[in-house]
């Protein structure tokens, strides 16, 4: 597959940050509704990762009422960033060189489905700013996945950009953003539609040709 660009998904193709984000939903929700139910598990979380912020308080808490669910999910999303930018999350395996790697023949870029500063702390806490040029995400633009892809393909002046994820989701925006989806199938979640799979980030270089060539 040709491609002179490379844009990823986080959670679930670069990182896992379940345990962080795990124990600070559960501390928020024990402050907002204790006895409201049982402790949110990693399972749970994991089915949440790429939704919406707004959709996975809905999902958690679909009793509590519209301005409690924002409640959590403002005060989740502020105390994740405090807690990921300390700790990080558990990388995949090889990731670092890989991306040296890529950063020799491809552009590296970041859309995911987060709030603003989680892709920073990613960033930062596992010093990887420079093998990125851009990244972008639903709450600086007001756009789902897919209008973020268009967006930072149109910001970069991308010719070939491939998109990795790991989710049905993250293969459906590709699509609709008339980009070529690459199923990192180690991750979590599952898709059928795909241009090519993955399963393991170190495949990646093995894969892909630069454009021109």
């Amino acid at each position: 597959m040709k491609a002179d660009s490379i844009i990823f998904d986080l959670d679930g193709t670069l990182w896992d940050s379940t345990q962080a984000v795990t124990a600070t939903w559960n501390a928020v929700m024990r402050q907002h509704c204790p006895g409201a139910r049982a402790e949110i598990t990693r399972q749970e979380i994991l089915g949440c990762m790429g939704m919406l912020l707004p959709d996975i308080g809905r999902k958690l808490f679909p009793a509590q009422p519209p301005a409690v669910q924002q409640a959590m999910v403002q005060q989740v999303c502020r105390d994740e960033l405090t807690l990921l930018e300390k700790t990080g999350g558990i990388l995949y395996p090889r990731l670092e060189e890989t991306l040296r790697l890529l950063h020799e023949q491809f552009a590296l870029l970041i859309v995911s489905n987060c709030q603003a500063g989680y892709i920073e702390c990613f960033l930062k806490a596992h010093r990887l700013e420079r093998w990125f040029c851009d990244f972008e995400n639903p709450d600086r633009t007001g756009q789902p996945k897919a209008g973020n892809i268009e967006i930072v393909v149109r910001r970069n002046g991308l010719r070939a950009p491939v998109y990795v994820g790991d989710t049905a989701l993250d293969g459906q925006s590709a699509r609709q953003a008339g980009v070529p989806f690459i199923h990192a199938r180690y991750g979590f979640g599952q898709s059928d539609d795909f241009d090519a799979v993955i399963d393991s980030i170190d495949q990646l270089p093995g894969i892909l040709e630069p454009a021109g060539r």
